[in-house]
């Protein structure tokens, strides 16, 4: 990489299991994986043990992953303070003595405030506070990270021209791409089982079905068109499984893994984004955009702001605001990329300015350089009080 960070540890608090969605985390850490340590510590799992501990395990790419167990009967004011605990027992255990403290929650700081890294890092991937369930603590939280962090990172522009003023070193690092994994599905693959036997035209999304997903606007569209085939793929998480709707066209998969997308992708029609325009999107920059153009499959969304700037303005993606318009865009994005010789090349003009691996250079460039910066601190401020211990200086 060319910068100190290869001399120092990556210590990570997230609020996202490493085993959930393979995505923003797990692109950027398991390439830093190939230079330093990485650790990441996930939250709290309850149940299943007595007394406070951590299990560690490492994946095929390198990654630490830390998972603190607390007893179920805790009291929640002794929570923060085992947490700490546990914190401060890797440190030990695991020699962390020079480490950058990289935040993808603010909450964690009620348990990592004592912790004195060589750099502080806050990868803000998305507006936490407006999602579901967000505790109103978080805001301050966040107020506080701002103030501690060396370096900010926004996952979208949108989230970075919320935010700019906040602090003096913040950097907008919006979604990139694995073109190499994605661009598979623009192969004649071997389809998966539970889709082989859905008919054409199939028009698929695969990500978390969450409050952003508008699930009227997929039962609307697929009673209009019942010949269209909606495949879905992915968990269903904080809203009722029972509230999807359900018709003889949509097809819901459940998780796949990462590594299986290409094959689902490489048989479908076109890809779709049915985001709901709401307080939870409002500053989202779905990673699956460049995943599902590398594909080669086009794609219809709602007017998400890091969607139309800039996939929509560079007319790689067709934007729509109502069921009748989104199924008439499908219609117009298929029959663009099949009479349009210049489509793929286009995307890939495009895609090849924006992978994970650009993306993560910069990023490690940035932390480089305030490492340096803190340890010319460090190197100043010893150099004054080894001249005050000896006189020089009264």
């Amino acid at each position: 990489m060319g910068t100190k960070c290869e001399t120092s540890d990556l210590l990570v608090f997230s609020h996202l299991r490493w085993d959930f969605v393979f995505q923003r985390p797990q692109h950027l850490l398991t390439r830093h994986a190939k230079y330093r340590r990485v650790y990441y510590f996930e939250e709290p799992v309850f149940g299943m043990t007595d007394i406070p501990r951590l299990h560690l395990r490492e994946t095929s790419e390198g990654v630490q992953v830390v998972v603190p167990y607390l007893p179920s009967n805790i009291k929640s004011s002794d929570v923060e303070a085992s947490l700490k605990d546990l914190v401060d027992e890797l440190l030990f255990e695991e020699d962390l003595s020079q480490y950058t403290a990289w935040y993808y929650t603010p909450m964690a700081l009620s348990f990592t405030r004592h912790l004195n890294p060589v750099c502080t890092i806050f990868d803000c991937m998305d507006e936490l506070s407006l999602f579901k369930g967000a505790p109103q603590s978080l805001i301050n939280m966040e107020s506080e990270l701002m103030k501690r962090a060396d370096v900010v990172f926004t996952g979208g522009h949108s989230l970075y021209e919320a935010k700019k003023n906040s602090h003096h070193n913040i950097h907008p690092m919006p979604s990139s791409i694995d073109y190499a994994h994605f661009s598979q599905g623009r192969l004649q693959l071997v389809e998966p089982d539970d889709q082989i036997n859905i008919p054409h035209p199939r028009i698929g999304f695969y990500g978390v079905i969450d409050e952003r997903f508008d699930v009227d606007l997929l039962a609307r569209m697929a009673e209009i068109n019942a010949d269209y085939q909606f495949i879905i793929i992915g968990p269903v998480v904080k809203i009722d499984p029972e509230s999807l709707p359900q018709r003889a066209n949509i097809h819901y998969l459940g998780k796949r893994d990462y590594h299986t997308l290409p094959l689902y992708l490489a048989g479908w029609d076109c890809a779709m984004m049915p985001f709901a325009l709401n307080e939870s999107t409002k500053f989202i920059s779905p990673t699956k955009t460049p995943e599902f153009l590398a594909a080669g499959r086009p794609v219809v969304s709602t007017a998400i702001k890091d969607v139309v700037r800039p996939y929509a303005e560079k007319n790689l993606v067709h934007i729509a605001s109502s069921p009748e318009e989104f199924l008439l865009c499908i219609e117009r994005a298929m029959s663009e990329k099949a009479s349009d010789p210049t489509w793929f090349e286009r995307v890939d003009s495009f895609l090849t300015e924006n992978s994970w691996d650009i993306t993560f250079e910069k990023m490690a460039q940035l932390e480089g350089q305030s490492m340096r910066n803190f340890m010319e601190r460090s190197e100043t401020a010893n150099l004054i009080e080894s001249r005050v211990s000896a006189g020089d200086i009264i």
